[in-house]
């Protein structure tokens, strides 16, 4: 067993495993992502990058094996990127050492470092919300959710909040606001081509960058992206097209009763934090309860 606890985060690593939890004052990517476990099968290489406070530990996947990485498409902030720990000074060895058993055993189990043809990690746990800018997204596991605020453009307050069963999905694009450009989470349909700017699409969340918050607008993206049958479903420019999504069913199942009580935990720490709506902690509180 080897294991590192930082300021930024703790990793443990028990030779098939490794383990991460977050912080209790990082990114909101991470903070919402949660505490998660990453195959070793899943991990192409691990490297510890030192600098003069301490250095950086990163872990590298196998391409296709985190719906997380294929619905960001790159365009995470390393302080968002659940696959990297910031370690202290004092604790730069513990780090090295870390890396050393993971390169070990991936080369005992003759891991390829290859991208793979389906998820091997169950991506955020539902339900989940995100986002910002003129409103929210939220997604249970069957339905996605946008209610708008009051900075959404008439054409979609004028309509209300929009329910859209999964079934109906046929791809999802999340893109950041970068600079002076607006970001946007869109969903796609079937049949259907978006010509309408995000502002204007009620199928999309118009993203403004200004604040961290709305880069959670990726895991709502995570979430669907992962239970989408079709093996080739539209991702954000750039993101490769020939690894499917899990199944449905092939989903690894999240509803240990741990795993579910602290869920509520973080929907709690949302609401009161306002991030959640009244109407959205309700339906989400609902959904989790339902499953324990």
């Amino acid at each position: 067993m080897a294991d590192i606890i930082t300021r930024d985060g703790t990793w443990s690593f028990d030779g098939e495993t490794i383990r991460i939890v977050p912080g209790s004052k990082v990114h909101p990517v991470r903070q919402d992502l949660g505490e998660f476990a990453v195959p070793l099968e899943a991990v192409a290489g691990a490297s510890f990058e030192p600098d003069r406070k301490g250095g950086r530990l990163r872990l590298r996947l196998r391409t296709g094996a985190c719906p997380v990485q294929r619905a960001a498409d790159g365009r995470l902030r390393d302080t968002g990127d659940p696959y990297q720990l910031l370690v202290e000074k004092d604790r730069t060895g513990v780090a090295e050492y870390l890396v050393d058993e993971i390169r070990n055993a991936l080369v005992i189990e003759q891991v390829p470092d290859g991208p793979v043809d389906r998820f091997l990690l169950p991506g955020p746990s539902v339900p989940v919300s995100g986002g910002g800018g003129d409103g929210t997204a939220s997604f249970d596991g069957y339905t996605v959710r946008l209610v708008w605020n009051w900075k959404a453009e008439e054409s979609k307050t004028t309509g209300g909040a929009v329910t859209l069963p999964l079934s109906d999905v046929t791809g999802v694009r999340w893109i950041p606001a970068i600079g002076l450009e607006n970001g946007s989470l869109r969903f796609d349909r079937a049949g259907v081509t978006a010509t309408a700017q995000p502002k204007y699409d009620p199928y999309s969340l118009d993203l403004w960058g200004l604040s961290k918050r709305e880069y959670t607008a990726v895991l709502v993206a995570a979430a669907v992206l992962v239970r989408l049958p079709s093996p080739a479903q539209a991702l954000a420019p750039g993101a490769p097209q020939e690894v499917p999504a899990l199944a449905p069913a092939d989903v690894p199942a999240a509803d240990d009763h741990d795993v579910l009580l602290r869920r509520l935990r973080e929907l709690g720490e949302l609401h009161k934090a306002g991030v959640l709506t009244d109407e959205e902690f309700t339906v989400a509180k609902q959904a989790v309860l339902k499953r324990l």
